[in-house]
């Protein structure tokens, strides 16, 4: 299985920052996503980063190259996790908006296992903090219209991975063991899966 890795955002993206700046999110994001491919390396998996580029590659190019392994591979043997901090508004205040969630699109698809998968690992790694929910489908992933998760043939999940725009969130994001959490609960969720879909 092929499992793609997409850090959002770029160096020159506006906003997508703590009100302090302290919290960069397309800095965060590759931070998280390379140390998630190298974890997943390590225990043998064929994981890559799909953006190594610093710039904000465009949504339409980062949905080519998922598609174009996908032609290569086969739908069936690739997965994505597309890795974000949340905001709650447009970065100028802190807010009380907590917790970690995962997106899949609408509807009743492959991703929906994948997003359990991680969100049985959220609850095992991320003890104590919030997890956000929607089971009125059955299952606890939200669901939205992202171009990302939209655009790509493979199962496909967004991970907004807390707030950047609260105090306690921030804390953690920027914490050793709160990135170490965040890592453990891909690993483990992404692992998951694949021993449920082998």
């Amino acid at each position: 299985m092929k499992i793609l890795v997409d850090n959002g955002h770029g160096t020159e993206t506006p906003g997508k920052r703590s009100p302090d700046g302290v919290l960069r999110e397309y800095a965060w994001n590759r931070l998280i996503a390379t140390r998630i491919v190298s974890a997943l390396t390590d225990l043998g998996h064929d994981a890559q980063l799909l953006v190594p580029e610093l710039t904000d590659v465009p949504l339409p190019e980062r949905c080519r190259r998922v598609n174009e392994i996908c032609r290569l591979l086969g739908k069936d043997n690739v997965i994505l996790i597309s890795i974000h901090a949340n905001a709650a508004g447009k970065g100028d205040k802190w807010l009380d908006a907590t917790g970690w969630c995962a997106y899949t699109t609408r509807g009743d698809t492959k991703a929906d296992a994948l997003a359990s998968c991680l969100y049985d690992a959220a609850k095992f790694h991320l003890p104590g903090q919030r997890i956000r929910t929607d089971y009125t489908d059955g299952d606890p992933d939200l669901e939205a219209d992202f171009y990302i998760l939209r655009r790509t043939i493979p199962p496909s999940v967004l991970v907004e991975n807390f707030f950047m725009d609260s105090r306690p969130d921030c804390h953690f994001l920027l914490s050793e063991s709160g990135q170490q959490a965040i890592v453990n609960l891909h690993v483990d969720g992404i692992c998951r899966y694949l021993a449920s879909a082998a």
